[in-house]
């Protein structure tokens, strides 16, 4: 499953019309409508009315519908509306097991967020399914359910956050970090993506649109950054044209696997530079 970069993914409350449409200007790697946990129960069927009309825009990026949990009342009616409309994949909230995401036999990308502690123990089997393209964490649902208290470098959810990027990445699959809450706090926001980047996620759930440039740039890449991985890139390419099966680069070994790193590098650098 070929998917492009995805540093930034902005969720729009699905009962919030204004924000749907700024969201519409806005430059996210990707947008996931909500119909979940910012949606009110007597809101549900507005929500989904305005997602459906939503789905007929034109937008810059993916745009994805989170539908409301499995086994609720509203999960049949939000997921038929969204793959009538033609959505780019759906984000299934709490998943707990292979088999639940295995039977919806949906024809788009599946996005499975873990948020329990069940979930987290079973990651590894979830990403692993056919159609599941990355696993989204839930921050604030599994520290509820771990009973954790805050930490501003998230320590005791470090064991689960790492859970799900080694499922995820063990599988070939997309792992992204949780949201921030706090939106006025762009220096927590910026140390948080940091650690994230850190710990192997490849982007980060954002809520709010001053979020988005500071996600992009710490799972993206720099300028220097990209000149250099260009560099690594000439020098492999230079000693495998002549017959080598290792190269060097400033005095270091490199080979196939650092090539790989530096093709990505500049997939992320092609991203900013192409304005997507």
């Amino acid at each position: 499953m070929s998917l492009r970069p995805l540093r930034s993914m902005l969720y729009v409350p699905g009962d919030k019309p204004r924000a749907i449409e700024k969201a519409l200007g806005l430059r996210p790697d990707a947008v996931i409508l909500d119909l979940e946990d910012a949606v009110a129960p007597e809101h549900k069927a507005v929500a989904r009315q305005n997602v459906r009309e939503a789905l007929k825009q034109r937008w810059t990026c993916p745009v994805l519908v989170r539908v409301n949990g499995l086994g609720t009342v509203w999960e049949n009616d939000d997921r038929e509306m969204a793959l009538l409309a033609g959505v780019d994949g759906l984000v299934i909230p709490k998943v707990e097991t292979a088999q639940s995401v295995r039977e919806l036999q949906v024809r788009v990308p599946l996005w499975a967020m873990i948020e329990t502690p069940t979930g987290v123990l079973g990651a590894a089997s979830i990403a692993a399914v056919n159609g599941v393209a990355g696993l989204l964490v839930g921050a604030n649902d599994l520290a509820r359910a771990l009973r954790t208290q805050p930490h501003p470098e998230r320590l005791p959810l470090l064991g689960a956050l790492s859970g799900v990027v080694l499922a995820a990445r063990a599988a070939g699959k997309i792992p992204v970090d949780a949201v921030f809450n706090d939106v006025r706090d762009s220096g927590g926001f910026a140390r948080e993506c940091a650690q994230g980047r850190m710990l192997g996620f490849a982007g980060k759930t954002v809520i709010h649109p001053d979020q988005i440039g500071a996600a992009n740039a710490a799972f993206g890449a720099s300028a220097a950054v990209a000149a250099e991985a260009q560099a690594l890139l000439d020098a492999w390419k230079a000693a495998r044209a002549e017959g080598k099966s290792v190269g060097t680069y400033k005095g270091a070994l490199i080979e196939q696997m650092h090539a790989d790193e530096a093709a990505e590098i500049l997939e992320l650098w092609e991203l900013d530079r192409s304005g997507e």
